[in-house]
């Protein structure tokens, strides 16, 4: 999807601007004297542990930044020619770890559109479901460390007790917290166990109102509104010119979700908004990631009200390519016999002789998977386009002209998290 050509914005050179801009802050900070380099990251607490920036500095103000990437590259692609299809769901789980499920879902749909595998309606609203609940779980992380990271700790605490009780959920329903590994290619592992829908329910109702006291707390504290209101502004030209997606274009004022140009599991079926924020600067971040949990919290209840209709399984039946569930392969000969057909790395499923490139909506924006397919049990090649990466792009030229303090109040805004970044 060509963003620029859809949102028929007139063509801007972006590099231009940004040397433009560059050569004002010079003749500017030459007249004082020399620049100062100063290193920030990657152990500094504000950059989250594997983020490191190279800053030029003119006293406080910094002239010019370069990110240095990579201190958490762990080759996930190129595992990825090397691990059968169903292997490969562990590995996404470990890029953006904050949002694990978002990504096993976001692959498995990958593969099922790849192979032509058809997903049950109920495994489908299930993911649903689950997509949204791993959503607010990102945002409610990323509004609490924006807000600790120009000092409202309290908020950091009232949105981290909340993803924990979404940890809750997703470990009585699947067994794990943090990397789930949860989707299956052709569903999912199992169905939602007892006791689901009420504690989905207290987390819907819960989350809404911990938003409600967010917005008191800081949504109008001077403090606050200082260190973000302005700051790193983020022209809508320049986040289409460089393929940035997600919440950040959105805070920009471009209403593209993948959720509504290219709908997938019925999210089509869904009444919800894609909110938008005029004005691109850390703030507009901050409010555009609010407006989205509750538009998810919108999608939740709809699917929990459509659950006690949608029966039936929760993996597809074509029991050559997908794993067939657990009871069956414990129980019955032919599940077993083609369980273990699915495993060995000799008789596993082989998939059509294709090229495809399928996305979803992640909480970072538009997660992309590039497949090429030789026919045989492993992928000729992946590649994976990552939200993180493409919205980390952008940093250098939203600190520019900024203060030191500014910069962790900027990229606690991007979200970036550095799986899927280095990947």
């Amino acid at each position: 999807m060509n963003i620029m050509n859809q949102a028929k914005f007139d063509k801007i050179d972006p590099i231009a601007l940004k040397e433009e801009r560059e050569k004002s802050l010079r003749t500017v900070s030459d007249q004082n004297g020399e620049h100062m380099i100063v290193n920030l990251g990657p152990q500094h607490p504000s950059t989250h542990g594997t983020l490191h920036n190279i800053l030029e500095l003119n006293g406080e103000t910094v002239v010019k930044a370069t990110p240095v990437i990579g201190y958490l590259h762990t080759g996930f692609e190129k595992l990825g020619e090397h691990l059968d299809y169903h292997q490969f769901i562990t590995v996404t789980d470990r890029m953006n770890y904050l949002s694990s499920m978002n990504n096993n879902i976001g692959f498995a749909i990958a593969v099922e559109e790849l192979a032509e595998v058809e997903v049950p309606p109920r495994a489908q609203l299930l993911r649903v479901i689950l997509s949204e609940m791993s959503r607010i779980g990102d945002h409610l992380a990323c509004v609490g460390l924006q807000a600790m990271d120009v000092g409202a700790f309290s908020v950091f605490l009232w949105c981290w007790k909340w993803r924990e009780k979404m940890y809750d959920i997703f470990e009585h329903t699947t067994g794990a917290r943090l990397t789930t590994s949860f989707a299956r290619i052709g569903g999912l592992a199992k169905d939602i166990p007892e006791g689901f829908e009420q504690m989905a329910t207290e987390f819907v109702e819960n989350v809404a109102r911990v938003l409600d006291e967010t917005e008191l707390m800081i949504s109008r504290n001077r403090i606050f509104i200082d260190r973000s209101q302005g700051i790193g502004i983020l022209e809508k030209e320049i986040a289409c010119s460089y393929g940035v997606t997600g919440p950040v274009l959105r805070a920009s004022g471009v209403p593209y979700d993948v959720r509504k140009a290219h709908p997938y599991s019925g999210y089509e079926t869904f009444d919800f908004e894609i909110p938008t924020e005029p004005d691109g600067d850390s703030y507009a971040r901050y409010k555009l990631r609010l407006a989205e949990m509750r538009q998810s919290l919108r999608i939740i209840q709809q699917g929990m009200e459509r659950l006690p209709d949608v029966q039936g399984p929760v993996i597809a039946d074509d029991f050559k390519m997908v794993l067939p569930p657990k009871d069956n392969v414990y129980n019955n000969m032919e599940e077993l016999i083609h369980h273990f057909k699915i495993v060995m790395r000799t008789h596993g499923p082989k998939i059509p002789v294709r090229e495809f490139y399928s996305s979803t909506e992640v909480p970072n924006g538009e997660l992309g998977w590039y497949i090429i397919s030789d026919g045989g049990m492993f992928p000729y090649r992946i590649r994976t386009r990552s939200p993180s990466f493409y919205n980390y792009q952008v940093f250098p030229y939203m600190l520019e002209g900024h203060m030191i303090p500014d910069v962790p109040a900027i990229l606690s805004t991007l979200n970036v998290i550095a799986g899927e970044l280095d990947r």
